[in-house]
């Protein structure tokens, strides 16, 4: 037991006679260790990547309604009578009519 645990630590089964199958499963292994890290790096540039839109998606949302109550304001009547007597234009006195068509055969 305390032989082989002293072979295992000087590198013997690397430089044995049977180490070419030895080398194969340590080559692989480390081929995989490299797909293992290669995969977690682009699962984080993912994460980074959601993160940054969803905060872009934040920011056009507060935008969204800073826009949408400033045209409501300007759409008020009261606003755009202002702003249209500002131009000389005045709301009218008279109540609008109603017209009705006929249509005749």
């Amino acid at each position: 037991m305390k032989k082989n645990f002293y072979n295992l630590i000087k590198g013997k089964f690397l430089v044995s006679d049977d180490a070419f199958k030895n080398w194969r499963f340590i080559i692989f292994l480390s081929i995989l260790a490299l797909i293992m890290i290669a995969s977690s790096h682009q699962a984080d540039k993912k994460v980074h990547e959601i993160s940054r839109l969803n905060n872009e998606v934040k920011e056009l949302k507060s935008e969204y309604v800073d826009v949408r109550m400033k045209l409501m304001q300007a759409k008020m009547e009261t606003k755009i009578i202002r702003s249209m007597e500002n131009r000389g234009l005045f709301p009218s006195e008279i109540q609008p009519q109603k017209i009705i068509i006929k249509k005749s055969e």
